[in-house]
């Protein structure tokens, strides 16, 4: 499928020293990750990875774990102006769900969608226009990588090791080239990096 659109997949997510996006507790362990995330850094990288994107990609646990917590932020006027810039994006912008379970969108402006992620945003890329944002949900991330659909890589690294958690970056993975495209170090000593795919 050629790419005429020029539609750029971008993705985002946070890890920890040792690769994880989550700790040894599980999917909701975020230990490690929590105190990084309200930081300038975490807040100005959040307000950047949104801005030339039209449509969210989120796996099913996100959008229903989102859900809950970004349509209020969209209508706290006392919310940081970035993450109620982002949130009001979110809630405003086009959402593809991917889920093997769900049988409804949980979100307006959502669509669920049964198949595999390369397909899915293979599809996106041949339509329409604007980046497409994987929202920091891994298990979309994770093909995308395997089929080196992704573009830009807006990554959060904290300096902190999980010791266990589910890893990023698994062996097997095709190997890619990137340039480094933007890096901010914030006063916790966490980096936020943007990574362009070297094509």
């Amino acid at each position: 499928m050629s790419n005429s659109t020029g539609r750029k997949v971008t993705a985002n997510l946070a890890l920890t020293l040792d690769g994880r996006y989550n700790g040894p507790g599980g999917p909701g362990d975020f230990g490690a990750i929590a105190p990084y995330t309200t930081t300038e850094v975490a807040r100005n990288h959040l307000a950047r990875i949104w801005e030339s994107a039209t449509t969210a990609v989120l796996g099913r646990i996100n959008a229903e774990g989102f859900l809950g917590y970004w349509p209020t932020v969209a209508a706290d006027g006392n919310a940081d102006p970035r993450d109620r810039g982002y949130a009001k994006w979110l809630v405003g912008a086009e959402k593809v769900v991917l889920s093997t379970t769900l049988t409804e969108a949980p979100w307006e402006r959502a669509r669920v969608v049964n198949a595999p992620a390369a397909d899915v945003v293979a599809e996106l890329k041949a339509t329409g226009e604007g980046d497409i944002l994987v929202n920091s949900s891994a298990s979309v991330i994770k093909p995308l990588l395997s089929a080196d659909l992704i573009d830009r890589l807006y990554l959060l690294i904290v300096p902190e090791i999980a010791g266990g958690g589910q890893r990023l970056f698994d062996d097997g993975l095709p190997g890619s080239k990137w340039t480094l495209a933007r890096q901010e170090t914030g006063e916790l000593g966490e980096v936020a990096v943007v990574y362009d795919r070297a094509r």
